[in-house]
């Protein structure tokens, strides 16, 4: 689904990426570990549009898209949350939810809107029912007419979560998505990232979740992949270890 061929990062003489190249499969769930300054936003920024590398290439499913911009990205499938939680302060969480169906129109422009074509009705109770089903795998029904400004920290990251699920993203990218989270708020997130039927790249410092949540790990340092496999196997990675784990 996701494959990062050679990409490299430059700031001036400082190389944040230098010829980071691995492959998701579709499906998978993998994760992107590694100490402060390795390089993981970064690789984020170039995956998700944010950013051009200076060398390489990704694509998608396929699809070179190194030069698309991050919309087209997002309507290719490409979906994101970020570490400071980003939502819709003045909408409710499901107006948040509901915000990332509007894209695909209303079903018929302002006339459907006026005479409340079928078209328009049908559409609108799909999107409805969509809302519904990811705030509750998300944990969010009790709290959908809730506005997303006055929710802590925690719950705003999963609304984020939400709102990214919303449009069945083909690849989902997670940047640190337990910051903020309690105990139970991250086993739920762990539980929710096992059962999506979807491809997911994640940043993340919590060792525990990474380990228990991802089939494959990516470690960076330097800005360089140094070690790639299963939680395992990058447990007792002597390279990993000394650079990382300890």
């Amino acid at each position: 689904m996701l494959a990062v061929e050679g990409v490299s990062v430059a700031f001036g003489g400082v190389r944040a990426l230098d010829q980071v190249s691995f492959e998701v499969a579709a499906g998978q769930v993998c994760g992107v570990i590694g100490p402060n300054g390795a390089g993981k936003t970064t690789l984020f920024d170039v995956v998700s549009g944010l950013r051009r590398p200076s060398e390489g290439r990704v694509s998608v499913a396929g699809r070179d898209l190194t030069g698309v911009s991050p919309v087209r990205r997002a309507r290719a499938g490409v979906r994101r949350t970020f570490q400071r939680t980003q939502v819709f302060g003045r909408l409710t969480v499901a107006g948040n939810v509901l915000a990332a169906l509007d894209w695909h129109g209303g079903g018929g422009g302002l006339a459907a809107d006026l005479v409340g074509w079928p078209a328009r009705r049908r559409l609108e109770r799909e999107r409805g029912e969509r809302v519904a089903e990811v705030l509750e795998l998300c944990g969010l029904t009790p709290l959908r007419d809730a506005y997303a400004a006055a929710l802590p920290v925690g719950q705003r990251r999963l609304v984020e979560l939400a709102r990214a699920l919303a449009d069945r993203p083909r690849l989902l990218l997670l940047d640190e998505p337990t910051s903020g989270l309690d105990a139970s708020q991250t086993a739920r997130l762990g539980e929710v990232v096992k059962a999506l039927d979807t491809t997911v790249l994640l940043v993340e410092h919590d060792m525990g979740f990474v380990m228990d949540t991802c089939d494959r790990i990516i470690v960076l340092d330097l800005g360089k992949v140094i070690a790639a496999g299963a939680p395992g196997e990058i447990r007792e990675d002597p390279v990993v270890r000394a650079a990382y784990l300890g």
